[in-house]
């Protein structure tokens, strides 16, 4: 049988490896099954940079040491990464950016400063080249504050009130950003025609792994479906 997307090449970008000072894990592995089931094939990204930190996973707590943006993600890369100033839009026919708290971090500073952040320098020259090409790109988890901030366009990182969603105040931030938050639940992505840019919540949702790994599929998958013949 025929895959749907065979021979498309998909950008990657990753923050680190871990949810609370990199790329959240299960939302990359998704994210990368995802694109070699659909028959295309990944390149995965990352600054080469220092982390803002690095956390203990096991209590949260800030630990005294030094790490590389890169050099993480390349354990989720299985070594074959590439540092983000390599990226070059028109090699590529889709952008995919998986959340964890790096994206907030190492990719841009909307955990620290909210609605007034900034994106890494290197990271919005990528990310708004590929934007200047009109080709489609997805964001999952906190990372849809990135074309929130950049583009202004409509987003989404899940539903705005309930238990299974803390980090809902997010949604106001975008908002302030100047973009529009659109609540979707994970059964759903929200798509922004407009700035060909598709988004889901991943693990804004405290939900088992099987739903948040369907979600970053549907993210994914849409995202793939919407490259141009």
């Amino acid at each position: 049988m025929a895959l749907r997307h065979a021979g498309r090449r998909v950008a990657v970008f990753l923050s680190g490896c871990g949810v609370y000072d990199g790329a959240e894990i299960h939302e990359a592995s998704a994210a990368l099954v995802s694109i070699t089931r659909a028959g295309a094939k990944p390149t995965i990204f990352a600054p080469n940079k220092a982390q803002m930190h690095v956390i203990d996973h096991t209590t949260g707590n800030e630990m005294k040491e030094e790490r590389n943006v890169l050099l993480e993600s390349a354990r989720i890369a299985r070594g074959d990464v590439k540092p983000m100033a390599e990226f070059a839009a028109d090699q590529f026919d889709a952008l995919i950016v998986p959340g964890g708290f790096g994206a907030a971090k190492n990719l841009c500073d909307f955990a620290v400063k909210g609605a007034d952040c900034t994106v890494d320098s290197e990271v919005e020259a990528a990310v708004r080249s590929f934007h200047d090409t009109k080709k489609p790109m997805g964001f999952c988890c906190i990372a849809p504050v990135i074309p929130a901030k950049l583009f202004k366009g409509k987003v989404t990182v899940g539903l705005e009130e309930g238990d299974d969603w803390p980090y809902a105040g997010t949604a106001e931030a975008i908002r302030t950003m100047g973009a529009t938050h659109e609540p979707h639940d994970l059964s759903s992505v929200c798509v922004d025609d407009g700035n060909n840019i598709v988004t889901s919540a991943a693990f804004m949702c405290n939900a088992p792994f099987h739903q948040i790994h369907d979600n970053v599929a549907a993210m994914v998958n849409t995202t793939l479906d919407r490259i141009k013949a």
